[in-house]
């Protein structure tokens, strides 16, 4: 069967028609002498020929497409998924339901229809990268992780979504950037756990793999806590809501990122603790400061830190850091007192309140570490100046430009930082668009950012590129009565979308933005 697909292939490309393959004598009727019968060669069966095979229309967009021809792969009740590795075990049952296949377990044989996931784990490629192979009815996914494998069954997805098939050929994809986020304030606006669970689906398909809960600020503290029940906010994600928002991500490579921001941002629990509220010169409290020259206040914190690492088991952890109110004056020592003498204690003569302020950051990532996370802050966490320095593994969350003393980009890379995108003039959907902020659209992102665009709208140089991990679109409760939830989902619908296309491929798409809007439209 084999060869006679080839021939009639051949055939069709070099424009021989398939009738003529048939073989009868000239008045209809057969040959019967041996000569003739000799003479003549097996006559094949006709073959239809197909036009070559166009790439899958997915987004984000594949990278790379070998077309072919042939039919293509379209799914049907009697076809299976099988697995070569136990460990795809999860990604094969999810991949059935969705496509109304029979999950078939491990199996070595070969059935027409069937869906095989497969490891290569020596590969030494990109953990991410899978390959997906649409041929002879059957399709292929091949990575060597689970994850890339989840990734190629995301392709699948979206393609039967969109065109009803899967076209033949070889897929072979990568993402550019190995974070791809977005960022959630569930501290100033509550949302459902059943709302979130959506997000996370939503962003599984995209091919997300982050998901960021800033849980903590002066508005709320929204996760149950056994240490620390006092502090939690009535409307809150009890921990079993929480397991199951963890659980469901993990199933689809999602780690959640969890963010306690401090030493600004804890006006939940200073209202709890109000001895720990930094105070001024004049005795005057700084909303949402924890005063850091208290050993009480490092505790508390430390505290939620060391609890939430066994709710959250990801390798990121995400420490805050920023706008410290002790630090937007103009003499933060002549203001702040007693923390200019808890510096001089700790640091020794000449050591500022930004010296104080930096070893706190450093305290609490050493917090984190114990936990084998990976620390980040936000950018206006690090200071250029003073004696103490901000530990080198802790990761920028780069979102801003504004603040005191601000520093460019570059300044960060040049340090030999590690960087996540978190850019407020593109990625910063802030309910009810307060001070400057608008709401970011898609369009804008498409055709104006790429994970170069660390602030405003000019790239870093290219030599940085390494350096930048990924980025994040980030939703902010400012004003939380703005949009209701489902105006929030919508609103960030086309942003999500634009986001990781540039963050999985950041070239230039192919796709104008007008087409792109409407593939979105297609694949719901």
């Amino acid at each position: 069967m084999v060869a006679a697909v080839a021939a009639g292939a051949l055939v069709a490309a070099s424009g021989v028609g398939v009738g003529l393959w048939a073989a009868s004598g000239d008045d209809g009727s057969s040959a019967d002498s041996t000569e003739a019968s000799a003479a003549r060669s097996p006559s094949p069966s006709p073959t239809r020929s197909y036009p070559l095979s166009k790439a899958p229309r997915t987004i984000p967009a594949v990278r790379d497409h070998t077309a072919e021809r042939g039919p293509g792969w379209r799914p049907a009740r009697t076809h299976r998924v099988v697995v070569a590795d136990p460990a795809l075990a999860d990604e094969g049952r999810l991949t059935a339901g969705e496509l109304g296949l029979t999950y078939a377990g491990e199996k070595d044989d070969e059935r027409d229809g069937d869906l095989r996931l497969e490891l290569n784990r020596d590969s030494g490629a990109n953990p991410e990268s899978y390959t997906m192979t649409v041929r002879d009815g059957r399709v292929t996914v091949t990575a060597p992780a689970e994850a890339g494998v989840f990734y190629g069954t995301r392709t699948l997805k979206q393609e039967i979504e969109g065109a009803g098939s899967a076209p033949e050929g070889v897929v072979r994809d990568e993402p550019a950037k190995p974070r791809r986020g977005l960022m959630l304030d569930i501290a100033r606006k509550h949302y459902s756990a059943e709302w979130i669970e959506d997000r996370i689906r939503e962003l599984g398909d995209l091919k997300y793999n982050e998901f960021g809960l800033h849980f903590s600020d002066d508005q709320g503290f929204r996760i149950e806590s056994d240490s620390h029940p006092e502090i939690v906010s009535e409307q809150h994600l009890t921990k079993a809501q929480v397991r199951r928002i963890v659980d469901l991500a993990a199933s689809r490579h999602i780690t959640v990122v969890p963010e306690i921001d401090s030493p600004g941002h804890l006006g939940a629990v200073i209202a709890a603790h109000p001895d720990l509220q930094l105070r001024d010169a004049g005795g005057g409290t700084v909303r949402g400061a924890i005063d850091i020259s208290e050993p009480e206040s490092a505790e508390i914190v430390d505290d939620l830190l060391d609890e939430y690492a066994g709710l959250f088991p990801g390798g990121q952890w995400h420490l805050g850091a920023d706008e410290y109110q002790a630090l937007v004056v103009s003499d933060p020592e002549a203001s702040f007192p007693g923390l200019a003498a808890a510096a001089r204690k700790k640091y020794g003569a000449g050591a500022t309140v930004e010296d104080l302020t930096t070893g706190w950051l450093n305290d609490r990532a050493e917090t984190v570490r114990a936990h084998d996370r990976t620390p980040r802050a936000w950018n206006d966490g690090f200071f250029s100046g003073g004696s103490v320095r901000a530990a080198e593994d802790i990761q920028v969350a780069y979102w801003t430009g504004k603040e005191i003393g601000a520093r460019e980009p570059a300044a960060y890379l040049g340090e030999g930082r590690e960087v996540l995108n978190y850019n407020d003039e593109f990625l910063y959907y802030v309910l009810g668009e307060p001070q400057t902020f608008v709401y970011p659209t898609g369009e804008r992102i498409y055709e104006q950012w790429t994970p170069l665009v660390l602030r405003g709208t000019s790239p870093v140089p290219e030599r940085y590129d390494d350096q930048i991990l990924g980025g994040s679109l980030a939703v902010w409760g400012d004003l939380p009565r703005s949009q209701t939830q489902d105006q929030v989902a919508a609103g960030i619908r086309m942003p999500l979308r634009a986001t990781v296309q540039k963050l999985w491929d950041p070239g230039a798409p192919a796709l104008s933005w007008t087409e792109f809007r409407a593939l979105a439209g297609e694949l719901g």
